[in-house]
């Protein structure tokens, strides 16, 4: 379970302060694979950062009973001067899990091939989303932050992506965002909104994706 205790936070813009949240107090239920909604420039990306701990709020808090994933998809969570086998590596020290076990499953899943033992910094975006994918998804946690990344590669990496995570949320949550809401149907069980600084909750999927959906009209 995650819950978001009065939060807040907001960044100074040329119009004024942007807000992200607005006094959030919201539960993410533990167990659940939770599909995060919200127009370009609503703050998702900036509020899985949050939750991780990545970037600190202006108020309020985030509380947890359970491990949480860094942001999968996030570039700053490798180090750009090591390889893809050291960054994985120095991952599973930091997590307290078996180093060769992380560096195996990593090297199959993400299929980088020689690039594996390369730096990092010379990685494409989607090189370093299926990197980053992957150690995540090696590593057993309560929930996962994930951002945009099960649609990186191709249908087979794709396909390999929504296996790897289904099997994964058998045992844990997760908070995903994406576009695509034919992976939210297929990867997700509930939803949330984020518009303007606030959230919505809801249980069914598909009154969040109505509720995404006339937000979005309505921007029109």
């Amino acid at each position: 379970m995650i819950e978001l205790a009065n939060l807040t936070k907001s960044f100074a813009t040329r119009r004024g302060r942007k807000y992200i949240a607005r006094d959030i107090s919201a539960i993410f239920p533990s167990g659940r694979a939770v599909g995060l909604m919200g127009r370009n420039g609503a703050g998702k990306s900036t509020l899985l950062k949050i939750i991780a701990g990545n970037i600190s709020p202006d108020a309020g808090e985030v509380l947890s009973n359970g491990s949480i994933s860094f942001p999968v998809g996030f570039a700053g969570t490798f180090h750009r001067d090591l390889t893809g086998m050291q960054n994985t590596r120095f991952i599973a020290r930091i997590y307290g899990v078996d180093t060769s076990e992380l560096e195996d499953f990593v090297a199959d899943f993400a299929g980088l091939g020689d690039h594996f033992r390369m730096p990092v910094r010379s990685y494409s975006s989607g090189m370093r989303s299926r990197l980053a994918f992957g150690v995540s998804m090696g590593i057993q946690f309560d929930t996962y932050l994930v951002d945009e990344v099960t649609s990186v590669g191709d249908a087979a990496f794709r396909r390999k992506s929504a296996d790897v995570f289904k099997d994964r949320m058998s045992r844990s949550g997760a908070i995903v965002v994406t576009h695509s809401m034919g992976e939210l149907r297929n990867l997700c069980d509930c939803g949330a909104v984020l518009e303007d600084g606030r959230l919505y909750f809801f249980e069914d999927l598909e009154e969040a994706i109505s509720q995404h959906a006339k937000n979005m009209a309505s921007a029109q």
